[in-house]
């Protein structure tokens, strides 16, 4: 077996866009064939590329190679003889027992290589277009989904896709992690129902609380999955005083980058107590923008969504008079 296949296959594997764990040799405790410095690539179904040593060490390798494509993270084992299979933590290795008759001892680094994530962001706001321009450069793709958008527009993007029709939006656009809404009263409820036709592990939609609560209602009373609306995340971003566009796309992306890191993206976030305060009570709500908070007091029913997994429910709709907001609210 080529030692250094793991080279051109790790390449590869990257150019592809396919998630793999690159396994190196710290030590060494013979009898075992592997060395210090020797290296494989392991792909998630359990292919090795290189050489790590001996066929015993795979599974405790391959076990820990998923989890650390799962989470992210990367990990350090030790596989050392032992008369039962079990893993143990010592500190921050994990060690490993193995049974097979050759002994030995090896200790070895998983480092988990991913794709990287793709952002779809909805709209041609001027907040959609900083984010576009402003997500790679945290390592996110970015996928752009517009009425009327051209390529030209989105430079910084990956793909651009004119319409925001839901069958159109299933056609062309592969799953997606996270997507942003920020329509900003530009076909607003067009662009949430492509954003849950992905089915993304995140959503947030760029709007002031009072027009996201009527919004996610009029998703549900169209037959938009309640616990699958329920969990936008609305007003979205991270409190942090943001007034100009660039201020809030960076905001949210804070909140998106929170989730990619396996954070809770409500956690980051504390400018939600109008949703849970009771109602006629002055509270200090943020504005969708970012902006200072501001006393405000409620005195209709709440139509604000809780961001649980529990489905809405249906209650009074709001008094169609509402102030607009910043955010095209």
């Amino acid at each position: 077996m080529n030692r250094y296949e793991w080279i051109t296959q790790a390449a590869r594997l990257q150019n592809a866009e396919q998630p793999f764990a690159l396994v190196t040799v710290l030590s060494a405790q013979a009898p075992t064939s592997g060395k210090a410095g020797d290296k494989a690539v392991v792909t998630p179904d359990g292919q090795f590329h290189g050489w790590i040593g001996g066929g015993c060490a795979q599974p405790a390798v391959i076990k820990t190679v998923r989890r650390a494509l799962l989470d992210g993270q990367p990990r350090k084992i030790r596989i050392a003889p032992s008369d039962e299979s079990a893993e143990r933590e010592l500190g921050d290795v994990l060690e490993f027992g193995m049974a097979c008759h050759s002994g030995g001892t090896l200790e070895l680094f998983i480092d988990p290589i991913l794709p990287s994530a793709t952002l779809t962001v909805v709209g041609d706001s001027p907040v959609a277009r900083a984010l576009v321009g402003l997500a790679p450069r945290v390592g996110l793709r970015v996928a752009v989904v517009a009425h009327g958008a051209q390529a030209e527009d989105f430079p910084d993007a990956d793909t651009v896709l004119g319409s925001d029709e839901v069958s159109v939006v299933n056609a062309q656009l592969a799953s997606t992690p996270f997507v942003v809404v920020a329509t900003q009263g530009r076909r607003d409820l067009q662009g949430l129902k492509a954003a849950l036709a992905l089915q993304p592990q995140g959503l947030w939609f760029v709007a002031s609380a009072r027009k996201a609560g009527v919004l996610l209602e009029s998703l549900v009373a169209s037959g938009e999955d309640p616990a699958a609306v329920a969990r936008i995340v609305a007003p979205a971003g991270v409190l942090m005083g943001a007034q100009t566009p660039e201020e809030i796309a960076l905001s949210v992306l804070t909140s998106v980058v929170a989730a990619r890191r396996g954070r809770d993206p409500q956690a980051s976030s504390e400018s939600r107590p109008a949703a849970l305060a009771p109602i006629g009570r002055p509270v200090q709500a943020s504005s969708c923008c970012g902006g200072a908070p501001k006393a405000s007091a409620l005195s209709e029913p709440s139509t604000l969504p809780t961001r649980t997994a529990e489905p809405l429910v249906e209650v009074a709709a709001v008094a169609a008079s509402v102030k607009s907001s910043c955010c095209g609210g």
